[in-house]
């Protein structure tokens, strides 16, 4: 047995505000940045569990202590146990009654845990040798359904249904598994919309993106209606009809304003809107959904736990889950709300504007597309191509498609020069 000698964490932060990487009408000047964490052992093999919580600056410092407080659950505690029942590690972690206090199961605490939990995914990868997208797809639908925290999940999905959903999708995993590696997985790209950028700059962008392959782009949207629309009129002459655009809001509008600019906005053509108005007002998303149908309403990004999205769906407010790696507990959580979607019909989308964000997500999207779904129809993985050279296996697009990894872990490892170069040393003890 090897034992856990260390939960060590950094404060790492990339000044992506300088060029207005990351804008948006409620992010003006983000800087992406992470609360990074790396678990290690006595064993002696080199492999280290590293992970994150995504912030977009100031208040990194706060996600980093909170993930110190989770140091005390498992230095000193056998590795193998732990990652032979992570469900069990789940609940070490998420049922802590005095940090729950502090959610329960949403918020800074709750990004913590998700951290933590996936650097014990990385590590649990590691020495399988395998990427996660595959270790979780070669688990057993037992094993699988016994990942997730049922509790408060039982009236709109059980773990008998989970089981079931699952071994549907048993028949032709290694097909889908060798499909996937042929032909990666669909993206589409924020690159050109963040809302600093000029009108030239957003044009090069729009006719670089159909240069790469890319089937979808996306605009940021929201601070001005009239810019909006004459952004949208120089995406759309540069793409073309029938090129998808989706747009978001990132949380900018009241219900009505939402109903009343997105309809201003839809002759442009709208593949989605996402985040129209706040991320926990999901009766506010369902009356926007039925207000502005056709176009479809996306929402996920700082949905907090599976018992919002269990809500979401239920109420018809979301067609589009946009899952996110590091805003809930953990790959777990983000299991859980796979099965969800394939329990309500609907399509993932990740989420992946910011640091690391498509290096992790993208394990989940391909072991959906093989393990639960079985499909890649209708879906894809969002791309930006910032700081993805931080990262000891950095995601991999070609032709507008995620290339699937191979290397052993989650691909949530940043370099360690990137570290020691971006890491305030106010933060504590460094990663």
């Amino acid at each position: 047995m090897t034992t856990i000698t260390s939960v060590d964490t950094a404060d790492i932060r990339f000044p992506t505000s300088a060029q207005l990487d990351g804008s948006d009408a409620m992010n003006p000047d983000p800087d992406y940045s992470a609360a990074y964490v790396v678990v290690r052992t006595d064993a002696g093999d080199g492999h280290e569990g590293h992970a994150f919580a995504f912030t977009i600056g100031r208040g990194n410092d706060v996600q980093v202590a909170a993930i110190d407080l989770l140091r005390d659950h498992l230095v000193g505690r056998e590795a193998e146990p732990l990652l032979a029942d992570m469900g069990s590690a789940w609940r070490l972690l998420a049922h802590d009654s005095q940090l729950r206090w502090l959610g329960p199961e949403k918020g800074v605490m709750h990004m913590a845990i998700g951290a933590v939990l996936n650097a014990l995914w990385d590590l649990k990868a590691k020495r399988a040798g395998l990427p996660l997208w595959r270790l979780l797809a070669r688990m057993s639908p037992e094993e699988l359904a016994d990942l997730v925290d049922y509790r408060y999940l039982s009236d709109a999905l059980t773990r008998e249904e989970a089981v079931e959903i699952l071994r549907a999708a048993e028949p032709g995993r290694r097909e889908r598994e060798e499909t996937l590696v042929r032909v990666g997985y669909p993206a589409y790209t924020t690159t050109p919309g963040w809302l600093g950028y000029s009108d030239e700059k957003l044009a090069r962008l729009c006719r670089e993106a159909i240069a790469d392959g890319f089937r979808q782009i996306k605009l940021k949207v929201g601070a001005s209606r009239e810019d909006d629309i004459r952004r949208l009129a120089i995406a759309r002459d540069v793409v073309g009809e029938g090129f998808p655009i989706a747009i978001d809001a990132n949380q900018r509008w009241d219900v009505s304003d939402a109903i009343d600019w997105i309809r201003d906005l839809a002759p442009y053509g709208l593949a989605w809107v996402e985040e129209p108005t706040s991320p926990d007002d999901l009766l506010g998303h369902a009356a926007i959904a039925q207000g502005i149908a056709p176009v479809p309403v996306a929402t996920g990004e700082h949905v907090h736990n599976r018992v919002m999205f269990k809500q979401f769906l239920q109420a018809g407010a979301l067609e589009v889950m946009q899952i996110d790696a590091a805003r809930v507990g953990g790959v777990n959580e983000n299991i859980a709300h796979l099965l969800l979607a394939a329990k309500f019909g609907v399509r993932v989308c990740p989420h992946a504007g910011g640091v690391g964000l498509c290096e992790a997500v993208q394990h989940l999207s391909m072991f959906d597309f093989v393990a639960v779904s079985g499909t890649m129809d209708g879906r894809m993985i969002e791309y930006v191509d910032h700081l993805h050279e931080h990262f000891v296996t950095p995601t991999r697009v070609e032709g507008g498609r995620y290339l699937a990894p191979e290397a052993p872990g989650a691909g949530t490892e940043m370099r360690a020069d990137s570290r020691a170069e971006y890491t305030r040393r106010a933060a504590g003890v460094t990663a």
